[in-house]
């Protein structure tokens, strides 16, 4: 197994350190790419963003948090159809996994925030999710004394706007969960087994990867939902939700486009879909077929392709209860936080 490297700086960091491939090994040149192997983030600003992930101080009646729609026991999405906001506000859409996010192009369904950053920053305004303004919410945390001096002891400007959204986007992107398949991509030929590799090779052949490839197995495009059939007409009640990229550039032909969700943690992270319409994975799979590829496949090949699916899930998941990552603790002065797959 390759070691750990330690990165030493001016500042304190967190070192994410990817060990799944046997030495020697040669990664496999395949459209879906691994994880990166070694990312660097302020250990500081991850510890203050998870403190301000679960704070519901960020939302309008003090009862809502970043933790009340992303449940880190189910793949870090929200188990329920559509999101519940201040005062019980149903959401538009089914908020998807805040897990390995920071790999994606684009944020929200629709991707109408360019990155982690914009995203937060009109988040807190929503009126269906905070309703709130970044006015009342710094002076809210402002009269938190300890957690004052926290921000003062990493960014000299204090608590603001802009470095309550820098811990808590640092703390989102700390969020990556190498998988099994990631050690396959790595070289590691025993990482998965016969089944799932022949899952894997249906996924290619019959054409899935063409959306979802990539660091993140999609996340890294717009697609129309519904390619090869109306799913919309067919499933009826279209919402505003529902018109997906066109609510960002009003133009025609953006109606029921999306981004494509990754499929990272796939296996926990039912319902499916911006509308949470599917159950299970199962279901998932059946409509892809019938929408999105327009054909049949035997049931056989459906369910080795769940099988690939479940290898996409982190062998280690985020944690909100301690350091919000999986932590190897290390001795004072470094603190620095070690993030590894299994070996």
């Amino acid at each position: 197994m390759s070691a750990s490297r330690f990165f030493q700086a001016a500042s304190i960091v967190a070192v994410a350190t990817v060990l799944c491939s046997p030495i020697g090994a040669v990664e496999l040149d395949e459209p879906v790419r691994p994880l990166p192997a070694d990312l660097t983030f302020d250990a500081h600003k991850v510890e203050l963003g998870r403190k301000l992930f679960v704070d519901a101080r960020l939302s309008q009646d003090n009862a809502v948090s970043c933790a009340s729609c992303h449940d880190f026991s189910r793949g870090g999405a929200d188990p329920r159809p559509r999101s519940v906001g201040v005062r019980g506000e149903i959401g538009g859409a089914n908020a998807p996994s805040v897990f390995n996010s920071g790999f994606n192009f684009r944020q929200t369904w629709n991707g109408s925030a360019d990155s982690l950053e914009e995203f937060l920053e009109r988040l807190i305004k929503n009126p269906k999710v905070f309703d709130s303004n970044w006015t009342d919410v710094v002076r809210k945390l402002r009269q938190d004394t300890a957690l004052s001096d926290q921000f003062e002891s990493i960014y000299a400007q204090g608590i603001t706007n802009k470095t309550a959204i820098d811990a808590i986007a640092t703390f989102v992107r700390s969020l990556i969960t190498p998988s099994r398949f990631d050690r396959y991509l790595r070289g590691d030929a025993g990482a998965i087994s016969t089944e799932e590799l022949q899952g894997y090779a249906r996924f290619k052949s019959y054409g899935c990867v063409a959306c979802h490839q990539g660091v993140n197995v999609g996340g890294n495009m717009f697609q129309k939902f519904g390619v090869m059939g109306d799913y919309f007409a067919q499933r009826g009640n279209i919402t505003p939700a529902d018109m997906g990229r066109f609510n960002v550039t009003k133009r025609e032909s953006d109606k029921f486009m999306f981004k494509v969700p990754s499929l990272r943690n796939v296996e926990l992270t039912a319902p499916y879909f911006h509308d949470g319409s599917a159950a299970t994975l199962e279901a998932a799979v059946e409509i892809m077929f019938r929408y999105q590829l327009g054909r049949g496949a035997p049931s056989e090949d459906k369910a080795l392709i769940v099988k690939f699916l479940k290898t996409l899930t982190g062998e280690q998941q985020p944690r909100l209860a301690t350091s919000g990552v999986h932590a190897d603790k290390l001795s004072e002065p470094e603190q620095t936080v070690v993030l590894r797959a299994k070996p």
